[in-house]
């Protein structure tokens, strides 16, 4: 769709497009251009007060009767940012973005002058990620800032930002983020072509929204298949290791593909430790994650079967159970964790303390005193928990708890078999599931890579962590 040479016409349009003077942040105001009347359109709130005075003032001061729309960027616009566009569509899409568009009568032609900002908040921390020692800065919600963060952390020349727009209605910007040597090129080309294709009105919840349209899957697997940070420099190193970023504007949380089911058990926190207490604390780490989901269904296997126990063992064996059957307590017990978690999430942070002291401590001991619980469904589900909270990834911890709660269903039914069956279904789940780019989601295990299944079980020094992602080793 062209423009008109009317400036009259052109402006008509423009309300009527736009709501201008119905929108209110919808800004459109008539300048001179030096002999020639101008339009200005904007959004409130995007433009920069101070270049826009300076655009106003040029272009006022300056004679500008004959020429082109280019001798009037060349010669009147002291501003890098600004180019030219005949297409209403473009000139939509800027605008919206938050550049300024300057229409001359006359000219069927206007100046995109991109004269952005966007309300961010400063970069810190981010509360899922924190680590003892290292940088603490984090991801915010503009792509731009995003961007500059990690550049900072890699100038390398090879490095690319391919901006995309996703959302008939929303167009929000997705930053395609690789490293051009070191990336597979037809992966590159499979993710935008997928950008370009999404049939959305909007990204309405952002990066999940685009991770849930990119990954097809069943509705009844709960395994994570896309990794999300909100470190520059967790986003950094995997960019480095040959993996893609997909950046997503009005997001902090950067996603990370391919990924496998270790990407969930690794944590920054082992890279700012020495070798040695960065694989001590990989191993505690898989130690618990492996603890909090069959510990449960294994102790409620043991009480099912008591003689299979050494004596040494036995006290694990409560000797009383209770007034309400053992898995049912297990059950309230996996709920009220979740309704604690839910509670916390909604409660000012100045009142999670008390809350955590009268869930956890009052009522659990009146729970106790009263015949629902026993003291040893208490213990374990509360090891359970620290366990579920010490994962690296609430995703896939999430994940852990509903395969714990299949087992503990199963083999509080089935007793043996039921735990047997769990246990199958369970890893088939997982052997047959496949990642984004249609691997295997238990690669370097599966198949197998010694080499690189040496460097997820041990943390190396890092000026000899060369070892590159599975996307870029089967290449070589």
């Amino acid at each position: 769709m062209e423009l008109s040479k009317s400036l009259d016409k052109t402006i008509q349009r423009l309300r009527d497009h736009f709501g201008i003077g119905i929108s209110f942040d919808m800004i459109g105001k008539e300048i001179r251009v030096g002999e020639r009347r101008g339009y200005l359109l904007m959004v409130d709130g995007f433009a920069k007060d101070d270049m826009m005075l300076f655009v106003t003032t040029t272009l006022q001061k300056h004679k500008f009767d004959e020429g082109s729309i280019v001798d009037l960027i060349r010669n009147h616009i002291a501003y890098m940012e600004a180019e030219e566009s005949k297409s209403f569509e473009q000139i939509e899409k800027m605008v919206l973005s938050g550049a300024i568009a300057l229409f001359v009568d006359g000219f069927d032609t206007a100046v995109i002058i991109d004269a952005r900002t966007y309300p961010v908040r400063s970069s810190s921390e981010p509360e899922l990620e924190k680590v003892t020692r290292g940088p603490r800065d984090g991801f915010v919600e503009t792509v731009i800032f995003n961007t500059a963060l990690i550049r900072r952390r890699v100038r390398d020349p090879k490095l690319r930002f391919e901006l995309k727009q996703v959302g008939k209605r929303s167009k929000t910007d997705v930053a395609v983020s690789y490293i051009d040597d070191l990336v597979d090129p037809a992966y590159v080309k499979e993710i935008v072509e997928k950008l370009a294709g999404f049939d959305v009105d909007s990204l309405t919840m952002a990066e999940k929204t685009l991770s849930e349209i990119l990954v097809k899957r069943s509705r009844f697997n709960p395994l994570p298949q896309v990794r999300f940070t909100e470190r520059p420099d967790v986003a950094a190193a995997h960019l480095l290791e040959g993996h893609i970023l997909l950046i997503v504007d009005t997001s902090p949380s950067v996603i990370i593909l391919p990924t496998t089911i270790f990407h969930f058990t690794q944590h920054v926190e082992d890279y700012y430790q020495t070798p040695v207490v960065g694989t001590y604390l990989r191993w505690v780490r898989f130690g618990i994650m492996i603890t909090s989901f069959l510990l449960v269904p294994i102790w409620l296997l043991a009480i099912e079967y008591p003689g299979i126990l050494p004596q040494s063992l036995e006290f694990l064996i409560p000797e009383e159970t209770g007034h309400i059957p053992i898995v049912l307590q297990l059950f309230l017990l996996e709920i009220g964790i979740d309704i604690l978690r839910l509670s916390s999430i909604h409660t000012p942070s100045s009142l999670t303390t008390p809350l955590g002291i009268v869930s956890g401590l009052i009522l659990g001991d009146l729970a106790v005193s009263v015949g629902w619980l026993i003291p040893e469904t208490v213990l374990y589900m509360a090891i359970v928990g620290v366990g579920t909270f010490a994962t690296p990834s609430i995703e896939f911890a999430m994940a852990i708890r509903i395969f714990r709660l299949y087992m503990l269903l199963l083999t509080g039914i089935f007793h043996l078999a039921g735990f047997i069956i769990g246990i199958s279904l369970v890893f088939v789940l997982v052997l047959t599931t496949k990642n984004i780019s249609r691997e295997s989601y238990l690669w370097p295990l599966v198949p197998f890579d010694g080499k690189a299944l040496k460097h997820i079980l041990f943390r190396g020094p890092i000026p000899n962590m060369r070892y590159k992602s599975e996307q870029g080793q089967k290449q070589k």
